[in-house]
């Protein structure tokens, strides 16, 4: 729905207008889902077309998963689903039915970080940290399978994964440090 444009008042601060929301969302076609997101059991009705990444992000604030762009190419969005690295913006939250899905914020505590947290930030793996929780999630994917990778083991295991600020030189040294640590 287009927004109207405030009308120029003078002297008078113009109003915000804004979009009306019913009370009550109705969800047609609702889908009862149980899944398990960073240890805690969630129960939702969903809509089925409704994105995991949206799920999470949304219902669940979980905001440290990110979108980026939306089509599956950047990786901001990867979560741990059963184990596997999983690019949450490709997959339909009805999927997740009776998963297991780890987060950026059930990896570590800010009291107790997971040690390829701790090697990010000693190898300065990471710059604006918009990429961070995606290429960690799949470097932690990479090491519970291969605790101890080689270089070209960890760059194809993050390759979905597109940083623009620093490159990933450092991103692949926080890998190879944290590992053998996890």
């Amino acid at each position: 729905m287009p927004r109207r444009k405030p009308r120029a008042t003078k002297g008078r601060r113009p109003t915000k207008t804004r979009a009306r929301r019913p009370a009550v969302q109705v969800v047609r076609n609702a889908h009862p889902i149980t899944l398990t997101v960073n240890g805690k059991r969630q129960e939702r009705r969903v809509e089925p077309r409704l994105l995991l990444v949206d799920l999470l992000r949304d219902h669940l604030k979980l905001k440290g998963v990110h979108v980026g762009c939306d089509t599956s190419q950047c990786g901001a969005c990867t979560v741990i689903v059963g184990g596997h690295a999983v690019k949450s913006c490709t997959m339909f939250a009805v999927q997740a039915e009776g998963a297991d899905i780890l987060t950026i914020e059930g990896l570590g505590t800010p009291g107790r970080m997971h040690p390829l947290q701790v090697a990010f930030k000693e190898n300065l793996g990471l710059q604006c940290g918009y990429c961070t929780p995606g290429v960690v999630l799949a470097a932690a994917a990479l090491l519970r399978e291969h605790p101890s990778p080689s270089e070209e083991e960890v760059r194809v295991a993050i390759s979905g994964n597109l940083c623009r600020c620093t490159g990933y030189r450092d991103i692949v040294r926080s890998v190879l440090s944290a590992a053998g640590r996890t």
